[in-house]
């Protein structure tokens, strides 16, 4: 049972830590100065290719 004991402890105190302080990195990393351009261009980036609206089918019509 020490073994579980050790891993127990480990869990409990710097696994936490670890994942608390990875968290908090990933929040920074998303929220850092300069990265509204990279966000707003992925954002949009499904209407790049849009030329124009998509036809309405007469199934959508008749709805």
């Amino acid at each position: 049972m020490e073994t579980y004991s050790f891993l127990r402890h480990l869990a409990d105190s710097w696994f936490l830590l670890a994942m608390t302080l990875g968290f908090l990195g990933v929040c920074v990393w998303a929220f850092r100065p300069g990265s509204r351009k990279t966000h707003d261009e992925v954002a949009n980036s499904i209407f790049r290719n849009d030329d124009r609206p998509a036809e309405v089918t007469p199934a959508q019509k008749e709805a």
